[in-house]
């Protein structure tokens, strides 16, 4: 059966459109505001360690469950924005200004939000309309019961300065994630 020249070129526009070409290219602006909210992570520093380590917990950070290779770059875009969304939310609350110098805090929330904002167009292109599903299945899902696992304990310290220091510190160490996570989206 011989294709016409208008059917061959229909298969072309249609395999060299949208579904080839959906591949999301991270802005560099995201390392930049990355770097600069770990250096505000560390700048909010207020409580010894030392002095919290009764507070200490293991929050069983899902690593198994984020690791990038085993899945999409679509998930996988869908799970950085997910932390990041979620580190924003835990940290732009009145709460936390309470509990942290308002200007470092509030340079915190502004390179997140605008991590975020780099995000966002990357994270249309790759997902689309199946970006509500990607919410509420799999390692997305696993990131956001992570999450609440660090306010129910923030809450249940009352949401004192070693607890916010705890949750400072595990906050940091995922940083190391999303960088490791940054660098397989762009390979």
């Amino acid at each position: 059966m011989a294709f016409s020249v208008s059917s061959l070129m229909a298969l072309v526009m249609i395999f060299s459109s949208p579904i080839s070409s959906t591949s999301c290219y991270l802005p560099q602006s995201l390392d930049l505001r990355k770097q600069e909210t770990f250096t505000a992570l560390d700048q909010m520093k207020t409580t010894s360690l030392l002095s919290c380590l009764k507070y200490r917990t293991d929050f069983k950070f899902p690593q198994e469950k984020l690791d990038g290779s085993q899945f999409q770059k679509a998930q996988a875009i869908s799970v950085l924005h997910e932390m990041l969304q979620q580190i924003f939310d835990l940290f732009h609350t009145e709460r936390s200004s309470a509990a942290w110098n308002t200007t470092l805090l509030d340079n915190l929330c502004t390179g997140l939000h605008q991590q975020l904002e780099d995000l966002d167009t990357c994270l249309e292109q790759e997902t689309g309309e199946e970006e509500s599903a990607l919410g509420t299945v799999g390692p997305t899902l696993a990131v956001k019961r992570y999450f609440r696992g660090l306010h129910l304990y923030l809450k249940e310290k009352k949401y004192s300065d070693c607890a916010w220091e705890i949750v400072r510190v595990e906050i940091r160490r995922h940083f190391l994630f999303i960088n490791e996570l940054i660098r397989k989206l762009r390979k």
